[in-house]
């Protein structure tokens, strides 16, 4: 079985080697699983930043999808989100909301949105990355007898569902090819539901 250090590589080539289209949605894939795991908290342990995102990152889904329209609204959202007090320089003196896995995931994906360099996908699959040892210290602190598995397996499987998400998008590479310059809408609504809903589940 493969190492989450060897998987990692593998995934860092496959982003690589992938369109501009196929980039964008596997950020706002990874974004939309760890912003739905955020969203299914209870209430006290929301990030009030974090759930305000949701409709950023329901225009990355319609601009990756083939909706141009959306571009103005993701480039208002990170345009506020860098007027925000949330963007700073002053390391741990200022607010850590932007931080958080879901929220960076979010900002990282309406970035590989408007601009579809491997960078910013990179970010967004790292940050999920990040958030597992959140996730199993907290699954944790839910019930102290759960079987969970240790750090190591669990990146791993974090990774390999990575890797078979952009099985799924490499399925529609030749029409994602084309999203940037926009897809008549019913393509669009058939992405949706071929892409977008499968991609955005927890299984």
């Amino acid at each position: 079985m493969d190492t989450w250090q060897d998987l990692t590589m593998l995934m860092e080539g496959r982003l690589a080697e992938v369109t501009s289209g196929e980039r964008k949605v596997f950020a706002a894939d990874v974004a939309e699983r760890l912003l739905t795991w955020h969203e299914a908290l209870p209430e006290d342990d929301q990030v009030p930043f974090t759930l305000s995102l949701r409709p950023l990152l329901d225009s990355v889904w319609e601009g990756v999808l083939g909706d141009t329209t959306a571009f103005s609204a993701v480039k208002q959202g990170v345009a506020e989100y860098m007027l925000s007090e949330y963007c700073h320089n002053d390391g741990q003196d200022g607010p850590d909301d932007a931080d958080e896995p879901a929220a960076a995931a979010v900002l990282h994906a309406a970035h590989a949105y408007l601009f579809g360099c491997s960078d910013f996908a990179l970010w967004a699959g790292r940050r999920a990355m990040e958030a597992i040892d959140q996730r199993l210290e907290y699954l944790a602190d839910q019930d102290e007898d759960a079987d969970l598995p240790d750090s190591d397996e669990a990146m791993a499987a974090e990774l390999q569902r990575q890797l078979r998400d952009l099985d799924l998008i490499a399925g529609h590479a030749e029409e994602l090819r084309h999203s940037a310059l926009g897809l008549p809408v019913d393509a669009s609504i058939r992405l949706r539901a071929e892409l977008r809903t499968p991609l955005s589940s927890q299984d």
